[in-house]
């Protein structure tokens, strides 16, 4: 049975948000996703804000982690983070919508890379990640019949 890449990368987005309160209580949101591709977004909220008023970095970090996963499990294939960098370029503030996009760069067997861009409202970038996957065993979604 062929499954279209795009509603194959939908079923798997759409399961797997089902299934995530973290992401769900930060208020994200799975914008848009494809095949290697994910776009979510996050408000930022006071209880977001760090002692110089800005969005703590860890939350910005949680964004762009999500947005990695999204889009490394778009294939369908349980994958995994294995590991990360971010770089902070700019603060967000509160009542800031924040976008990351995570684009994937390569995938060889097991082993695929992700750079995830963070922006605000205006389009200035926030953040910059880069992730690292790696695949498990067994599919995010099952397939229907």
């Amino acid at each position: 049975m062929h499954i279209d890449p795009q509603a194959l990368a939908e079923l798997a987005g759409k399961t797997m948000f089902g299934r995530d309160p973290a992401s769900q209580a930060l208020g994200m949101l799975l914008a848009e996703i494809r095949p290697g591709y994910a776009r979510m977004t996050m408000p930022v909220r006071f209880d977001m804000l760090n002692g110089h008023q800005s969005c703590h970095g860890g939350y910005i970090f949680m964004l762009a982690d999500s947005a990695f996963a999204f889009a490394s499990n778009s294939h369908n294939l349980n994958t995994v983070g294995a590991g990360c960098t971010i770089d902070y370029l700019a603060p967000g503030r509160e009542g800031d919508l924040l976008t990351a996009e995570a684009i994937e760069q390569a995938l060889a067997g097991k082993t695929g890379v992700y750079d995830i861009k963070v922006t605000n409202q205006d389009g200035r970038t926030v953040a910059l990640f880069r992730g690292k996957s790696h695949r498990v065993a067994g599919n995010v979604a099952e397939l229907p019949q």
